[in-house]
């Protein structure tokens, strides 16, 4: 009878083991899904230069105390992206509680002016933030309707794109009255007539040659035939 019961329990060992293998891994599952014990304790904001990490961590709204692992990354990432002065916006997690939503904001390629007012906008035409004095080393960019559809915005980022270190450090503003009407700004009142923004680069570097010679204004509008007057 001992032998028997001896062979009962080893035919029994597995199952008991496996049970309780299972019944861990269920323990642990609940832990990890349903409670807070592993829920979100902190959010850390890494990137921000013009917003604060406070103000991204509100646009977050995450939630404190849910299960880490059942956090919606992407409406978090979406929620911060619509914030005006994101670029685009990355958001992980980091165990045992901490939500991490990294940050790259727009970067400022001209200031459009309105008023006594300014508009910054990026490389893609975005309009994100308004200050009250003009950034230092930034462009003007006289355009009446800013707007990352509008034509005239996207012929004068063009232009601006293909400038030589040269130009850029001459510039003072660009004028779009049309897209075949653009026009930049020099320092010592000089300007530079562009015509459309077909042919930048080409023109970019005429204007660039002609930049040492004498004359109020370099027209590059047909960079086959350029005149300097």
């Amino acid at each position: 009878m001992a032998r028997a019961r001896q062979r009962r329990l080893r035919a029994a060992l597995p199952w008991a083991v496996g049970a309780g293998v299972v019944g861990v891994l269920a323990l642990l599952a609940w832990m990890v899904y349903g409670t807070a014990v592993l829920g979100v304790r902190a959010v850390r904001v890494v990137g921000t230069q013009v917003l604060s990490p406070l103000q991204v961590e509100q646009a977050a709204s995450v939630r404190m105390r849910e299960p880490l692992v059942r956090v919606d990354l992407g409406a978090i990432r979406d929620r911060v992206q619509r914030l005006a002065p994101v670029d685009r916006a990355a958001v992980s997690r980091s165990w045992p509680a901490t939500i991490v939503v990294q940050v790259v904001e727009r970067v400022p390629v001209a200031a459009v002016p309105s008023g006594k007012e300014f508009t910054l906008i990026d490389d893609d035409g975005v309009g994100y933030r308004v200050v009250a004095e003009r950034p230092s080393g930034l462009p003007l960019a006289r355009l009446a309707a800013p707007g990352p559809a509008d034509v005239n915005t996207r012929a004068a980022l063009t232009v601006l794109a293909a400038l030589t270190p040269q130009l850029r450090e001459q510039l003072v503003a660009i004028s779009v009255e049309a897209p075949a009407r653009i026009k930049l700004l020099l320092r010592a009142g000089r300007t530079v007539v562009w015509g459309d923004d077909t042919a930048s680069d080409t023109k970019a570097q005429e204007a660039t040659a002609l930049l040492r010679r004498d004359g109020a204004t370099i027209d590059v509008s047909a960079p086959n035939v350029v005149t300097i007057r």
